[in-house]
């Protein structure tokens, strides 16, 4: 992420503001589980992430649906990690539309913040990215670099597919 601050003429940090916040949170998770070869492999991926930021509950949401199911299908999880995850995946699909209630929490903050206009900012920049980095951290157990540097793949697939058309409201570009 330093490389695509750089890349995107923003001052050095590890969370650039043109990138989506949950894609960063992956993206930092997945580096600091590779080892240094993995970790070189990873820098031509850079310029993909440039301009990827954008609203709606939508991308954040697919996203952690990914990296949770990818962790739920790893099967080397605790009781605890299980049950975190899954509510974790149930909140994404119900704000993809596919569940009925979310779940743990979120069937709290969710409607109140809703009312205020907070909900989809606090999701994406703070629910989302703890439950994607939880998610890969999860995955990364029992995965190496190949694995985990196809689901940060995949990641920036989602983020491409579910911004196609759209413009993004911070610096960078592609």
């Amino acid at each position: 992420m330093e490389l695509v601050s750089k890349l995107a003429r923003e001052p050095w940090t590890d969370r650039p503001t043109c990138v989506h916040p949950v894609l960063s949170a992956v993206a930092r998770i997945v580096h600091d589980h590779s080892r240094s070869a993995g970790r070189r492999e990873l820098l031509p991926l850079a310029p993909r992430f440039l301009d990827t930021v954008r609203t709606g509950f939508e991308p954040s949401a697919r996203l952690v649906a990914l990296c949770v199911s990818t962790a739920l299908a790893g099967g080397e999880l605790t009781r605890d990690e299980r049950v975190r995850l899954e509510r974790s995946g149930r909140t994404a699909l119900h704000l993809l539309g596919s569940a009925e209630q979310p779940g743990g929490v979120a069937r709290c903050w969710l409607p109140v913040l809703g009312r205020l206009g907070w909900s989809e900012p606090f999701y994406r920049n703070v629910v989302a990215t703890e439950h994607a980095a939880e998610a890969v951290a999860v995955t990364a157990r029992a995965s190496d670099d190949v694995r985990l540097r196809g689901l940060l793949k995949q990641c920036l697939a989602v983020v491409d597919s579910a911004v196609t058309g759209c413009t993004s409201t911070a610096g960078g570009g592609r």
